[in-house]
C-alpha cells in the first residue's frame, strides 16, 4: 500500500502524519532533539510505524512521497546561530541594516507596552556585524541602466578581505537596483566562486527582485546566515532517509504555502520562515473545504509559541509586512500572527508588581516542562494544565511519557503560588485565565479590529496545547463553533500532506489606474508563461497545473498594499479591471473601517503576482461508519478538574477517543483524552463525533 508521509519539527514535538492509499491517516508524535532536529524526524516517523504494526525500514520503502516543514531558519535566526555572514553591497550604502527603515525600526516587532514608549526603544541588532560589510565601486541607475561599472579588482580584495580576516562563512550581496539589473551581482558570485568556492552565496538579484533598499538588503542577509545551516539540515535529512530505506522526492514547506524540492528550498532559506504554522493553515483550508466551512479561525498552540490565521471563503491573506525577530524581509509569506505562549512557555512573575507572564521564554522539548522530569526547573504552562487535572499523568503522548505532578505542584508552589500568598489550585486557576485571556485578545485583533464579526467564523483548534484553553476562549469570542481536528496535535504535518507544489512569482511594477486593461495584461502575460515552464519542467501537465494572478493595491502616497485576487484565467476586460478596483475598495473598508476609502486619493498597482500550482496526488479522507450514538463505552474514569464556569474544582467524566465514534456526544465538564492531545469540555459544552472522527464543540 503506498504511503505519503508528512514531518513537522516544532521547538518541542516533531509530529508525523501518515496518510495510506485508503486515506487513513496514522499519527507519530516524539519529542524534538535539538541540535539534531533530523534524528526527531527519523524517531517520529519510526512512531508513526510502530503504530501501524510495521517496521520503518518497510514503511519508507512503501512510501511515494515525503513531505517536510521545519523550523530550522527560525531557530538559527532567533538563537543567532547561523554561519559568519559578510555582506557586499554599493558603495556609499554600508550602512543600510543599521539604518533600517528610518524612525519605524526603532520600533518595529516589538510589543505594544514597549511602543508606546518609542524613546526607549533600540533597533534590533544588525544580522551583519558592521566590520563585515564591504562596499563596492558600481552604480545602475532605477531603470537598469549601466553608470558606473563594477570595480573587479575592488570586488575581490573585498571578498578575501572577508573570507580570510573576518572568517566569513557567507556572503550576502546586495547592490542598489539590482533588481532591474542583476549583471553586477552575478560578477560578484563569480569572483566568490573563484576566490572562495565554498562560501555560501545569496544574491539579493535572486531571493528578492523588489523595491525596497534595507528589506532587499535584510532579505538577502537573511538567506545567506540561515543558508548554510539549512542546506546542511537538509541534505542531512534526505542522507538518513535514504540509509533507511526512502529514496524518493522530499518536499519542503514554504512560508507562502506551497512545496518545492528539497534542494530548492535549501538555496532559498527565507522561505521557509514560518512554513509549520502556514502548514496548519493549509490543514485547516482542506478541512474546511472538506467540511464546507470556508470562514474559519485557525489557532495552533503548541510547545512554544500560539500563532492564529483567518481563512475567509477558503483564502488565505498575505503579510503585507513580513518580520522575524524584528528583521523585515520580502518573501512572500501567509499572515499568520503569534505571541510568545504555548504549552512550554515558562510562567514568571514581574518583578515588584508580580503579575504574571506567560512566555515569551520557553522550555522547549530539553529540559521541557517540569513535569517531564528531564530537568525543567521553572513552571510552564504544560505543569499548569496537569495540576488543574486536565492531563493524566499516565497517558502522555499515548503512555510513552509518565508525568510528574508532584515536582510541578512543588515548582509552582515555590516559583508563583507562595509569592503571590495563593493556593497551588488557585494561582494554577488565575494562570489558566490569563492564558485564555491572551489567546482571545489575539484573535480579536485578527478578527474584529479588522472588521470581522467571530460570530461568523468555525475556529479550528489544533496544535498540542489548544484544545485545552479553546472552549474558554471561543466562547467569550462567541464564534459558532469549535473544530478539533482528529490530527489537532499533528495539524502542521497533516497540511503539509495536503499541501501542493506551488511556484511564486513576483513582479514589482506601477500601474496608475484609472488604465487601460492592457497595461495589467503585458506585466502578466510573461509571468504566466514563467509559471507555466516551472511546472512543466517539474512533471506537471495541464490538467494537474494552476495559475493564480493578485495585484498589491493602494491609494497613492501610501506605503501599504492589499493583495486583490484577480479572478478568472485570461487577460483581463477593462470592466474586469474596474470590478478589482471596487474589490481593493471593499476590502480596504473591511480592514479599515467603513469610509475610509477614499477613491479620488487615486489608486495603483504597485506589485504582481502568480502563483502557479502543481497539483499533487494524493488519497481522498475516508469517512467512518457511524457508532450507536452512546458514548458512555468511551467513559473510562473520574476526577476532579478546575471547572472554569463553576470556578472551583468539579468530578468530571473522562473519555478514551479511541473508543469514540462517529455520532457519540459527549457534554461536559469532561476530559477526552486522545493519543496525542487532551480535550477540555466545560460545563454547557458538548463535543460531537463527526464521521472523518473531528470534534466538533458547541455551547449551551
Amino acid at each position: 500500500m503506498p504511503y505519503v508521509v508528512a514531518t513537522d519539527v516544532g521547538g518541542t514535538c516533531t509530529d508525523t502524519v501518515v496518510v495510506d492509499g485508503q486515506g487513513t491517516i496514522t499519527i507519530g508524535k516524539v519529542l524534538s532533539t535539538p541540535p539534531d532536529f533530523a534524528t526527531g524526524v527519523i524517531d517520529s516517523v519510526r512512531a508513526a510505524a510502530d503504530t501501524l504494526g510495521i517496521g520503518l525500514d518497510r514503511l519508507l520503502a512503501e512510501t511515494t512521497l515525503f513531505v517536510h516543514g521545519s523550523t530550522v531558519v527560525d531557530n538559527t535566526l532567533l538563537t543567532g546561530e547561523g554561519a559568519p555572514t559578510g555582506l557586499i553591497t554599493t558603495a556609499g550604502f554600508e550602512d543600510t541594516l543599521r539604518v533600517t527603515r528610518g524612525a519605524y525600526g526603532r520600533w518595529s516587532g516589538l510589543p505594544e507596552d514597549q511602543v508606546k514608549h518609542p524613546v526607549a526603544t533600540e533597533r534590533p541588532r544588525p544580522l551583519v556585524d558592521q566590520r563585515r560589510v564591504r562596499g563596492v565601486p558600481e552604480r545602475v541607475d532605477y531603470k537598469g541602466a549601466v553608470v558606473e561599472s563594477l570595480d573587479l579588482d575592488a570586488t575581490e580584495a573585498a571578498v578575501r578581505s572577508l573570507v580570510e580576516h573576518e572568517g566569513v562563512e557567507a556572503i550576502a550581496v546586495c547592490l542598489l537596483w539590482s533588481f532591474r539589473n542583476p549583471a553586477h551581482e552575478q560578477a560578484i558570485a563569480e569572483v566568490i566562486e573563484r576566490v572562495a568556492p565554498d562560501c555560501y552565496v545569496s544574491l539579493s538579484s535572486e531571493i528578492a527582485r523588489l523595491p525596497g533598499e534595507y528589506e532587499r538588503t535584510s532579505t538577502t542577509a537573511i538567506n545567506a546566515a540561515a543558508g548554510t545551516v539549512t542546506r546542511e539540515y537538509v541534505r542531512n535529512l534526505e542522507s538518513l532517509l535514504n540509509r533507511e530505506g526512502y529514496d524518493g522526492p522530499v518536499l519542503v514547506m514554504q512560508g507562502y504555502g506551497g512545496l518545492l524540492p528539497a534542494a530548492e528550498a535549501a538555496d532559498r532559506a527565507v522561505g521557509m520562515i514560518e512554513c509549520g504554522p502556514v502548514a496548519g493553515l493549509i490543514g485547516s483550508r482542506f478541512l474546511g473545504g472538506l467540511l464546507e466551512q470556508p470562514d474559519v479561525i485557525a489557532v495552533d498552540m503548541g510547545g512554544t509559541t500560539s500563532k492564529v490565521g483567518v481563512l475567509q471563503d477558503g483564502r488565505l491573506d498575505f503579510d503585507s509586512e513580513p518580520m522575524v525577530n524584528r528583521y523585515h524581509y520580502l518573501a512572500p509569506k501567509i499572515e499568520v500572527a503569534s505571541i510568545g505562549a504555548g504549552g512550554g512557555s515558562i510562567i514568571s512573575l514581574e518583578p515588584g508588581s508580580l503579575a504574571p507572564r506567560i512566555g515569551p521564554r520557553s522550555a522547549g522539548s530539553r529540559p521541557g516542562p517540569v513535569c517531564y522530569g528531564a530537568g525543567g526547573t521553572e513552571p510552564t504552562l504544560t505543569d499548569v494544565m496537569l495540576l488543574l487535572g486536565y492531563m493524566d499523568p499516565d497517558r502522555f503522548l499515548g503512555g510513552t511519557l509518565r508525568l510528574d505532578a508532584d515536582a510541578s505542584r512543588r515548582v509552582f508552589a515555590e516559583h508563583i503560588a507562595d509569592p503571590l500568598g495563593l493556593s497551588v489550585e488557585d494561582a494554577a486557576a488565575g494562570i489558566y485565565r490569563v492564558a485564555c485571556s491572551q489567546m482571545s485578545d489575539l484573535i480579536h485583533e485578527m478578527t474584529v479590529e479588522r472588521g470581522l464579526d467571530p460570530r461568523d467564523f468555525v475556529l479550528h483548534a489544533f496544535g498540542g496545547t489548544c484544545s485545552m484553553l479553546a472552549g474558554v476562549f471561543a466562547q467569550e469570542l462567541n464564534v459558532a463553533s469549535v473544530l478539533i481536528p482528529y490530527s489537532a496535535a499533528v495539524n502542521c504535518a497533516f497540511g503539509l500532506a495536503a499541501s501542493d507544489v506551488v511556484h511564486e512569482i513576483g513582479v514589482n511594477h506601477l500601474v496608475e489606474l484609472p488604465a487601460e486593461a492592457s497595461e495589467v495584461n503585458v506585466v502578466f502575460d510573461p509571468m504566466l508563461i514563467s509559471g507555466e515552464k516551472a511546472l512543466r519542467e517539474a512533471g506537471f501537465g495541464p490538467d494537474r497545473s494552476r495559475l493564480e494572478r493578485s495585484v498589491g493595491m493602494r491609494y497613492s502616497l501610501q506605503v501599504h498594499e492589499l493583495m486583490i485576487p484577480v479572478p478568472g484565467d485570461d487577460a483581463l476586460t477593462d470592466v474586469e479591471l474596474t470590478d478589482l478596483v471596487d474589490e481593493f475598495e471593499r476590502t480596504y473598508e473591511q480592514r479599515y473601517g467603513t469610509g475610509s476609502a477614499h477613491r479620488d486619493a487615486g489608486i495603483e498597482i504597485t506589485r504582481f503576482r502568480v502563483a502557479a500550482t502543481g497539483s499533487l496526488d494524493r488519497p481522498a479522507m475516508r469517512p467512518w461508519p457511524g457508532g450507536t450514538g452512546d458514548a458512555t463505552r468511551a467513559r473510562i474514569a473520574r476526577r476532579p478538574i478546575f471547572s472554569d464556569v463553576d470556578d472551583r474544582v468539579v468530578d468530571a467524566d473522562i473519555y478514551d477517543f479511541d473508543q469514540l465514534q462517529p455520532g457519540d456526544s459527549v457534554t461536559g465538564p469532561a476530559v477526552i483524552h486522545t493519543p496525542v492531545t487532551t480535550v477540555v469540555l466545560q460545563r454547557g459544552h458538548t463535543a460531537s463525533v463527526d464521521v472523518y472522527r473531528n470534534l466538533e464543540v458547541t455551547f449551551a
